[in-house]
């Protein structure tokens, strides 16, 4: 089983684009950090899962849900502990309206990462979708902690802030 883990010089890069990203208020600046995040994420460290990762993410592509599903099991079983696989996973259930398999991953994204901004903004969409708006709320103003400059969030908390004060929208 390839385990999965960081080395400590990856996670102190990591901490430090999270730290710059929690300061930063220029939307451009923050979504190039943003990017930087998501790259880092994203590398597993191991060729192998790398590689599974491209071929879920084409298969998803072309919306062949069972292979990309097939892949991604695979991928969270080698690498429990690697944070995008159940994030990329999550998604797919995601794609294939499985709320409650995706919700479950993305739990597990965020035990893994809890400043995972992706996966803490699909929660929140999914919370909304399922009419669960307080706790969406609460979703969204994590995002805006970890990545206070992300326009989406701005808006959704705006939205729903009116919407439970029962002020139109």
């Amino acid at each position: 089983m390839a385990m999965f883990s960081r080395s400590q010089q990856d996670q102190d890069a990591l901490n430090e684009l999270f730290g710059i990203l929690s300061r930063e208020s220029d939307p451009k600046k923050a979504q190039r950090t943003s990017r930087q995040i998501v790259q880092k994420l994203t590398d597993s460290g191991s060729a192998s899962i790398n590689l599974l990762m491209e071929r879920a993410s084409e298969a998803m592509r072309k919306n062949d849900h069972a292979v990309a599903l097939d892949i991604l099991d695979q991928v969270v079983t080698l690498a429990p502990d690697y944070a995008e696989g159940w994030n990329r996973r999550a998604t797919l259930f995601f794609a294939m309206k499985d709320f409650g398999r995706s919700i479950a991953d993305v739990e597990r994204v965020l035990e893994l990462e809890p400043r995972h901004f992706g996966a803490l903004s699909g929660l929140a969409a999914m919370l909304q979708a399922l009419g669960r708006d307080k706790r969406a709320l609460e979703v969204w103003y994590k995002v805006l902690e970890v990545y206070p400059a992300n326009e989406q969030a701005q808006s959704s908390v705006i939205k729903l802030e009116e919407k439970l004060a029962g002020s139109p929208t």
